[in-house]
């Protein structure tokens, strides 16, 4: 078994910086050690030697930032996962703490990554709002940052929110946007593929992430670009 902290997206829009998430997901992962095991089922024993760091939208540049060591923690993580990750509303204008470089593989952290993001979520809703997931501050720059190994996968024919539950309240979800096709099936192939990825590299079971990094068709929905960089 392994542990995973998922970080609440934000939408990218709100002008602040990450420092009180960034403290707060320190804090969370700190608890662990002694909170989480009263918790669990009985009989479940949590396994923190592999522990993973996820976030969605801006909370993915909040677990970037952690994983940086942006905040100090007990534990050492041993996977990130960057779900449509947002880093500001542009490049002259990143949230703080600033950690995109602009440099190729300038991340520095030593830890299996995969980054997800969606064909949409640079593209505005409308006249009124901007894109919720900025070119030059998304997925593609996360992912171009990362040192090997990198996994990259964008779900092309949706956006930003949709990775969202259906009941999300529309004052949010209005603002980006969003894909026409099946949003269940959107949300069920990302999480397969962090299944996949989280097997391999914290499980060493890698051949469902082999699969889909042979044949991204096995997905299902379009998934383009797929690459990945292991060394």
């Amino acid at each position: 078994m392994y542990t995973e902290i998922t970080l609440q997206f934000s939408i990218s829009i709100i002008p602040s910086g990450d420092a009180e998430d960034i403290a707060a997901a320190a804090k969370v992962a700190d608890w662990l050690p002694d909170g989480l095991p009263s918790v669990l089922p009985k009989g479940v024993e949590p396994e923190l030697s592999k522990l993973a760091l996820a976030g969605h939208s801006r909370g993915g540049h909040t677990a970037f930032s952690l994983a940086m060591g942006h905040a100090k923690t007990q534990l050492t993580f041993s996977a990130l996962i960057g779900l449509d990750p947002v880093a500001g509303t542009g490049k002259s204008s990143q949230l703080q703490p600033k950690i995109l470089t602009y440099e190729p593989s300038s991340f520095d952290m030593a830890m299996p990554v995969l980054v997800i993001g969606t064909g949409l979520g640079e593209e505005k809703k409308n006249i009124f709002f901007p894109p919720c997931a900025p070119k030059d501050v998304n997925h593609a720059e996360f992912y171009r940052e990362c040192r090997p190994p990198c996994y990259y996968f964008v779900t092309k024919d949706y956006g930003h929110l949709d990775m969202l539950d259906d009941d999300a309240p529309k004052f949010i979800t209005c603002v980006c946007k969003d894909g026409n096709g099946c949003k269940g099936k959107m949300r069920r192939c990302v999480a397969g593929i962090m299944v996949a990825f989280l097997n391999a590299a914290l499980g060493e079971k890698d051949g469902d992430l082999e699969a889909i990094l042979r044949d991204p068709a096995v997905a299902p929905t379009t998934l383009d670009p797929v690459e990945h960089r292991l060394a």
